[in-house]
């Protein structure tokens, strides 16, 4: 809700999206809604439709029939190099290798979105060191990605999805090659911070501890929505809470 008492924003919207490749139908008419600050888990089995959902909603891959709008924008009717700059501004992603630069320090891998913007590098580094106290990494700034734990990665994954100020973060598995202890650990950090920020979160996974760390879940099956987009888990205790993951600078 915003301080007038109104309903939040939708940062994301999808209705009828309908993506097919040759006869098969991956996606059939899907609608998803996420607002600023929600954080939403996609969940089902291998095959249904889930990644390529994700590519869909962030102008990857688009879609046969439907509308995308993402912060104001029809992502559907962008071209190609608008599709790629809207990425570079407004989406932030959290992989699930987290996927760093390994010849870059860690502040300079959380740095490189701004930098791609075009902010001076000695201002995309101030500013991208600000995340490391918040995510409880501090003091690894100069590490590179072969020095860091599963864990640490993650987290400076997270803090370079988040440094640029993006509408919509879209983590794909983002706890997949974590052990559970540090995967529970990482997505609560994830979910707090989104809260937090005001930045809505699409969480891609298999795994019903994470799912039941969002707002709500969306299960798909064979390209439909198997559950109603609000009939998710309700937000357990800690789930949204900002204080979980410690002041953002």
């Amino acid at each position: 809700m915003t301080e007038t008492g109104n309903p939040t924003p939708s940062a994301l919207s999808g209705w009828g999206v309908t993506k097919r490749y040759g006869a098969t139908t991956v996606l059939d008419d899907v609608d998803l809604e996420v607002r600023g600050g929600e954080t939403v888990a996609v969940t089902g089995p291998s095959g249904s439709g889930k990644s390529t959902l994700l590519h869909c909603l962030a102008g990857i891959a688009t879609p046969d029939e439907g509308e995308i709008v993402l912060a104001g924008q029809r992502v559907d009717r962008l071209s190609e190099s608008r599709r790629a700059a809207l990425r570079r501004e407004r989406i932030g992603f959290v992989f699930q290798f987290g996927q760093l630069l390994p010849e870059l320090p860690a502040v300079e891998n959380v740095a490189l979105p701004l930098m791609l913007s075009g902010v001076r590098r000695g201002e995309a580094v101030r500013r991208a060191a600000a995340w490391f106290t918040s995510l409880g990494i501090q003091g690894l700034e100069l590490r590179r990605p072969g020095q860091l734990s599963g864990g640490q990665e993650q987290r400076v994954a997270i803090a370079r999805a988040l440094v640029a100020g993006p509408a919509v973060v879209f983590a794909d598995e983002p706890t997949g090659a974590l052990d559970t202890a540090t995967g529970a650990q990482v997505i609560g950090l994830l979910t707090a911070l989104a809260v937090r920020t005001g930045t809505a979160l699409v969480v891609v996974t298999h795994d019903a501890d994470m799912a039941a760390r969002c707002h709500r879940t969306v299960s798909l099956r064979d390209g439909r929505v198997a559950t109603p987009a609000g009939a998710g888990v309700a937000a357990p205790a800690g789930a949204g809470s900002a204080d979980s993951a410690g002041g953002v600078a």
